[in-house]
């Protein structure tokens, strides 16, 4: 399937921070951001720690509202505000266009691997049977031992509970994908995997938003740059 319409479009974006515990200090961490990505690309976030490159990712999945500025997402000719859309809508999307792969798995403990992956389309109405197929298939791939699958993976490695991540992200085939680091713990193998995740994303149309600080792999699947430096604002 190809979706060839999403698009995403950030107008004059800006976040600030307050730290209400240290005295009400507030520092500024996006400022009048502003970009585009078409069908089939892949925009990575560059520029050095503190940028503000994880918080523009959580803006854009509507984990972080933003003080001022618009995210506009367009899905079969239907555009979408983020930055003023209610809960529903957002839940809705989430279901349905924008996925994330944080660098952190969260999950509800005892629940196995396989149902953790297969979640996202259960929630579409995939038949279970399908799911867990097509699960076990992206398992296989990102190479997790099956003795695993039925395992909950709190107490899986890094890059093991990495791949779990990505499994979940990847399976649902979503039009627009948000990457946070997905290879940061990962083997030379499983990179290039994640790798050929994202070009196969990328020939479908979809979008993506990545941060990668491996640059072989920054170079591999980047179609454009957002360079973000530092802001040291404080009011």
């Amino acid at each position: 399937m190809t979706w060839g319409c999403i698009v995403i479009e950030v107008r004059n974006l800006s976040k600030t921070f307050t730290l209400h515990t240290q005295g009400g200090v507030s520092y500024t961490v996006l400022k009048d951001i502003s970009f585009q990505v078409n069908p089939g690309e892949c925009l990575v976030l560059n520029g050095p720690s503190g940028a503000g490159k994880s918080t523009l990712l959580r803006a854009l999945y509507a984990n972080y509202k933003i003080d001022q500025g618009d995210i506009v997402i367009q899905h079969n000719d239907k555009k979408i505000n983020i930055a003023i859309e209610e809960p529903r809508s957002i839940l809705n999307l989430r279901r349905t266009t924008i996925g994330y792969v944080s660098q952190f798995l969260r999950v509800i403990p005892r629940v196995s691997a396989i149902d953790v992956v297969c979640e996202p389309l259960m929630q579409l109405g995939i038949e279970r049977e399908e799911a867990y197929q097509r699960a076990h298939n992206m398992l296989t791939r990102l190479n997790i031992p099956e003795r695993l699958f039925s395992l909950a993976p709190a107490t899986f490695s890094g890059g093991e509970k990495q791949r779990i991540n990505i499994a979940r992200g990847f399976l649902s085939d979503y039009p627009c994908l948000l990457l946070d680091e997905p290879t940061a713990s990962l083997d030379a193998e499983n990179r290039q995997v994640v790798i050929d995740l994202i070009q196969e994303a990328k020939a479908k149309s979809s979008v993506i938003v990545g941060i990668f600080h491996d640059a072989e792999v920054r170079e591999a699947v980047a179609t454009n740059f957002l360079n973000m430096s530092s802001l040291d604002y404080a009011a």
